[in-house]
Parts: structure tokens; C-alpha cells; sequence
């Protein structure tokens, strides 16, 4: 009747009935039947039916064979076989909200009336434990609050049994400990409690987790352990989901990206309506975590072997082969090699995007001749370059920055990545604030090698244009530019340069990080920036760190500018910050302030993007991703890896509530 009322009152999409279908014959086996019209027919034994339903590279410690249980629920007809119609219905029954207990009940209810007696509950858990279980009492006054004396009439509708699972291994953790405590003095020895966790919850803790249980007994003196510590362990195995939350937003608040006893506490207490872990369980969680040492803070990978019961421990270092000096050199200059490529690419795409407002900022910056006004303003700027040299006249130029540009992002980036990745702790992915600004003071440096040639150059063929109309000068090349100024020449300004360069990148990428992780919560609950966060953080970075380096670069302009007749000329740093003081006041210092801002700001805005997206897209990972890449330890949980197939979740789920009842459920049954 159940199965009928299923059919009848579930409609099932037309999609899922061909993925049903799909899943149901790659794995069905024919059996052909009939003399005089032959015909075949598909059905799933047990094997066949694990391999349809079990998912693959699964992160729960469940033996594939366990998933035999729900064959039985499935083979409402008890044939020993899964037709087409019956894996319709299971599916179907997988769609509940409260598939879990449902496929539980319809285990216990071995003869499908709709209700569980005592005896049926009795006989389907015993069938499941070995002889060598620790020993369950039916007569204990638990079970017959729930179903009432033995020779009783009580029954378990659905609703009630789904109570009872729900606390039967609380039960079962008080008549186990109980049945252990031979002295009834309140305490068991250590591998005593030991069988006791792996009968009851095995499956939920890790290999190394269940060695080390024994150690439970050194967190108070007496070298055994107490029912409290029992029930305190319990609580944090039914509550992992809440540990793994707490934990995961505490570290991620946490400045250090570590956290103690009293963080885990307190972010709890923050978090939460009531206080859901007692110090008990709090020092249980970081004794296992910490490796018996409780009292050290702790980072989120440490917690990975508690949290995660398919962890298992870093491979031995001994184990690993030996890599010698010079590969490893190679290894890592293959690696910087990587990321100056893709910075040179993601800095020709942001230079490109904003070279119309590079070429204001620096007419605008250029010193005026004596009782001559060049520009007025950055618009009259525009106006006068189109009028004079037309739409090509605002990419004059662009040629060689694009040549110069990709080795100047290329080495900004790659030397930020480089010592950011030296100075970052491999556990937390936290950097000290006075590393970032070294790294990025130090990539602003090395990116000098090549800024101070390009500029130049570019400098002096932008204002080619204006010159030629004014003075009917013919416009020469970028190498005719070169050779003219040689070697020494090509570094004209570079003091000027290291001045604007250092303090720039010292101020963005450390604002650019900082932005990333604390204003648009970055990684917190694995939070992933969406396109127009990580532009908005990138660009909004870029604000203050050209406003505030806009004397630095008036200056170097005016240091690589060639002096025309009229025009003030300078010796060197120094001397450039006198005279423009002296001659044009504070203000000629910020000229061009803000169009740097609306330059420099997108212009590291699409870089920064352009060279995370480069590093993110798989279809250009997989033909560009240099295959000795070691990836940063991350902690892969069910809680941030859900399967996207929800029926497969409950069926997992009902799996789980079996196990409670013990860890070897359905394994006796399979067999």
C-alpha cells in the first residue's frame, strides 16, 4: 500500500526518470526468459546495486559493502533482486526530506506493516552485532518506555522510532560503560573505552583519532577515564558538524589564523544562542587535535585528522625521495617562470584598458613654458590630442609599453608572490603586516629594472605629437629614442622612480590583501570573491597608494622630460622637489593626482583580476599548470564538500543512523 501511495502521489520529472533509467541499465544485469516470444529482463543484484547507488571518492568512513542495507529496503518483494520498478521507487523515496529515517524505519519493519513490535526490533538489531559486541539489554527500563513490557501490545509507528534512533546510542554508551565498569567505582581503562568508541562511532573518526583514544586518560590524573569524559567524547563525535563550524570561522577571525581553548569558547558563546560545548569538550577537542598537547593554538589543517574521519597523516619525510639543490632550484624557477608569464600577459591587459588616461595624466604633468599654458584641465587635454593627432593619437605609444609592460607587472607580481610565499606560515596562509609591505616593497624595486627604460621612452613619444604640430618637428621611433639617450640615459629619473615604485607597492598589496580578507571576507566559511569583489578590492587598493605617490612621479616626469627652450631644467632628485616647490607651489606636486588615481586604480584593478583569473581558469591550468605544483594544505570536509545529488546525502545519511547502532551494521548481514 506504501509503495502504491508513492507512485500515485510523487510525480517524477522526465529528466531524472532517464538519469534514473541511465544509472539503472550501465549496471543491471539481462536474464533472458520465454520459448515461444523471447524477451529479457534487467534487474540489480546486490553488487549491481551498491555499484548504482554508492557514490564515488567518498569523504565518510562507510565500507562500500554497508550499502547493502538499503538493497534490503529496496527489495520490497524480497526475490533477492532489484527490478526497474523498484529502483524507480527507491529513488523516488530518497527524494523525502526525511529520506534518512525512512529508510531506516523501513529496515526494522521486517514485514512491511507499517509499525516496528518489540521482537522485530530485537531481532533486526541483534542480527547486526557480532558475538564479540559489547552486549545490549532489551529489559532495561529505556526500551520499554518506548515500546512497553515484552509480552505488551505497544508498537512503534514511524514518527516514534525515529526518537528512538535518535537516542539509542545514548543508551547503548550508558549499558556499554556500565557493562565495563567491573568495580561500578565510575571508571574504565583506557582500551575499554577505546572498544567502546569503535563499536559505537567508528565511522565517524579518523585511523590516527582512533589510536590515540587511550590518551583520553592523561587529560585528568588517575590514568583512567570517567563516565563525563565518555559522554563529554559523545558529545563532540554527534556535535562535529558544530566543532568544524566554530572552528573554521574562529581561525578565520583569527589574526594569526590560529586559535586556543578560550578562541574556541568564546567564538562558540558568540555564535550561538546558548553555550553549546562545555570546557570538558573543548579541552577534548584540542587534546586529539593537538596530538595530546591541548594548551598550544592551533591552526585549521591541525584539526583536519578530528574533523575529517578519512585523514590520514603527511607521508613520512623519510619516505619521500631525496630532491637535490639543483632541482630544487629548477623547481622553483620553472615556478616563478609560470607566474611571470601569466603576470605579463594579465599587465598588457590592464595597461591596454587604461593607456587613453595615461597619456592625460602625463601631459598634464609636464612642466609649461614660460607665459604659456599647455592644458587647462584634463578634458581640454583630450580635446587638443584629438584635434591635433586624431583617435590614434591617445595609443601613440603603446607599442613598446606593451613591450615594457609585460616584464614590469611580470616582475611586480612574481616578486610579490615570491616572498609573500617565503615569509607566509604553511599551516595558517597568514603573512605578517611588515612582510607584506616588504614584499611589496621589495617587488617595486625590482620592477624599477624595467619601469624607468619604458617610461622614458613612452614619455617622450607621447608628447611627440604636441611637439611635431607646434614646431613642425618630424616624429621619430621608440629606437631612434633609445640610441639617443643610451644606457645611462634610459635611467634618467630612476631615483625618482624607486621613490614612487617602493612605497606604491608596499601600500597596494598589502591594502589589496587586506581588503580582500577583511572587508569582503575572503575564505571566511570558504567564502569565494566573485569578479566584481576581487576588481573592487584590487581597484579600491590602487586609490591611496598613487594619490599618495603622486610627488614622486610629478617629479620623475619632469626629470625624463627633454627640456625645451623656456622651460626649467633639472639636476636631479633634490633639485626638482626645490624648484617645483619654489616655482609652482605644493600643489604642482599632486598635478595629475587624480587622474593617476583613475589610471593606476582600474589599471591594477583588471591587472590583479586579469592574473588571478589566469591562475583559477581550468581550461588554461590544465594545458599551462606546471606539473611538480605543490598544492597548499587544505582541509576537505563533508561540510564544505556536500554532494550536489541530494537523495544520495539521505541515503548516506540512513547508512549513518544504522551505524550508530553499531559500527559493523549491515557488514554480518552482507556476508
Amino acid at each position: 500500500m506504501v509503495l502504491n501511495a508513492i507512485r500515485q502521489t510523487v510525480a517524477t520529472p522526465e529528466t531524472e526518470l532517464r538519469r534514473w533509467k541511465r544509472a539503472f541499465e550501465s549496471h543491471a544485469k539481462k536474464e533472458i526468459g520465454g520459448q515461444k516470444c523471447v524477451f529479457y529482463f534487467l534487474y540489480l543484484d546486490i553488487d549491481t546495486f551498491i555499484n548504482a547507488i554508492a557514490p564515488t571518492g567518498d569523504l565518510d568512513k562507510i565500507d562500500r559493502a554497508q550499502y547493502a542495507i538499503l538493497f534490503r529496503v529496496a527489495d520490497s518483494s524480497r526475490r533477492g533482486l532489484v527490478s526497474w520498478d523498484d529502483f524507480v521507487v527507491f529513488e523516488t523515496m530518497l527524494k523525502r526530506p526525511d529520506a534518512d529515517y525512512w529508510m531506516a524505519f523501513k529496515y526494522f519493519d521486517a514485514d512491511s506493516s507499517g509499525t516496528i513490535t518489540y521482537d522485530e526490533f530485537k531481532n533486526v538489531f541483534s542480527a547486526n552485532l557480532g558475538p564479540d559486541s559489547i552486549p545490549f539489554d532489551f529489559d532495561c527500563d529505556w526500551v520499554k518506555l518506548y515500546l512497553g513490557k515484552r509480552d505488551g501490545t505497544h508498537v512503534l509507528g514511524y514518527n516514534e522510532f525515529t526518537q528512538v534512533m535518535k537516542g539509542l546510542q545514548g543508551e547503548r554508551l550508558r549499558q556499554a560503560f556500565k557493562y565495563l565498569d567491573d568495580n561500578q567505582d565510575g571508571f574504565i581503562r583506557p582500551e575499554q573505552f577505546r572498544r567502546i568508541i569503535v563499536e559505537l562511532a567508528g565511522h565517524k573518526l579518523s585511523d590516527t583519532v582512533i589510536e590515540r583514544l587511550p590518551t583520553l586518560c592523561t587529560i585528568s590524573p588517575g590514568g583512567r577515564i570517567s563516565y563525563s569524559e565518555v559522554i563529554a567524547f559523545h558529545n563532540v563525535i554527534r556535535d562535529m558538524d558544530m566543532v568544524e563550524r566554530v572552528i573554521r570561522e574562529a581561525t578565520a577571525k583569527s589574526k594569526d589564523g590560529r586559535i586556543d581553548q578560550v578562541d574556541f569558547l568564546n567564538h562558540a558563546a558568540a555564535t550561538t544562542r546558548y553555550g553549546v560545548f562545555s570546557p570538558m569538550e573543548a579541552s577534548i577537542v584540542f587534546h586529539f587535535a593537538g596530538r595530546g598537547n591541548g594548551n598550544q593554538r592551533l591552526a585549521l589543517v591541525d584539526f583536519a585528522q578530528l574533523l575529517d574521519p578519512r585523514w590520514e597523516p603527511p607521508a613520512d619525510t623519510f619516505a619521500r625521495p631525496a630532491v637535490s639543490d639543483a632541482a630544487s632550484f629548477l623547481q622553483g624557477f620553472a615556478h616563478s617562470a609560470y607566474n611571470f608569464v601569466l603576470g605579463g600577459f594579465a599587465g598588457s591587459f590592464g595597461a591596454t584598458i587604461v593607456y587613453p588616461i595615461d597619456l592625460g595624466l602625463m601631459q598634464n604633468q609636464r612642466s609649461t613654458v614660460v607665459g604659456q599654458l599647455l592644458y587647462e584641465n584634463s578634458m581640454d587635454c583630450v580635446k587638443k590630442v584629438f584635434r591635433n593627432e586624431g583617435l590614434l593619437g591617445f595609443y601613440r605609444g603603446l607599442g613598446p609599453q606593451l613591450v615594457g609592460v609585460a616584464p614590469e607587472k611580470a616582475i611586480k607580481l612574481t616578486v610579490n608572490d615570491l616572498v609573500r610565499g617565503r615569509a607566509m606560515d604553511p599551516e595558517t596562509g597568514r603573512i605578517a603586516l611588515p612582510w607584506e609591505l616588504i614584499a611589496g616593497a621589495t617587488a617595486g624595486g625590482c620592477q624599477v629594472v624595467f619601469t624607468n627604460p619604458l617610461e622614458i621612452v613612452k614619455i617622450r613619444l607621447q608628447i611627440q605629437g604636441e611637439v611635431a604640430k607646434a614646431e613642425g618637428v618630424v616624429p621619430r621611433g621608440a629606437i631612434h629614442i633609445v640610441k639617443q639617450l643610451g644606457l645611462v640615459g634610459l635611467y634618467r629619473g630612476a631615483s625618482a622612480c624607486l621613490l614612487r615604485d617602493i612605497p606604491f607597492s608596499a601600500i597596494y598589496f598589502t591594502a589589496y590583501s587586506h581588503l580582500k580578507k577583511d572587508f569582503f571576507q575572503e575564505g571566511y566559511n570558504d567564502k569565494k570573491l566573485s569578479f566584481l569583489e576581487t576588481l573592487a578590492a584590487a581597484g579600491i587598493a590602487g586609490m591611496p597608494a598613487s594619490y599618495l605617490t603622486t610627488p614622486a612621479d610629478v617629479v620623475k616626469t619632469r626629470l625624463q622630460v627633454e627640456a625645451r627652450k623656456g622651460q626649467t631644467s633639472y639636476k636631479g632628485l633634490a633639485d626638482a622637489f626645490v624648484k617645483i616647490y619654489r616655482e609652482e607651489g605644493f600643489k604642482a606636486l599632486y598635478k595629475g593626482g587624480m587622474a593617476r588615481v583613475l589610471r593606476s586604480s582600474p589599471q591594477f584593478g583588471f591587472t590583479l583580476v586579469a592574473y588571478e583569473y589566469l591562475h583559477k581558469v581550468r581550461t588554461f591550468a590544465a594545458h599551462c599548470k606546471y606539473p611538480w605544483q605543490e598544492q597548499p594544505r587544505q582541509l576537505e570536509t563533508r561540510l564544505t564538500s556536500a554532494d550536489s545529488d541530494l537523495s544520495r546525502i539521505r541515503a548516506r545519511n540512513a547508512l549513518k543512523i544504522l551505524l550508530d547502532v553499531h559500527g559493523d551494521f549491515g557488514r554480518r548481514s552482507a556476508k
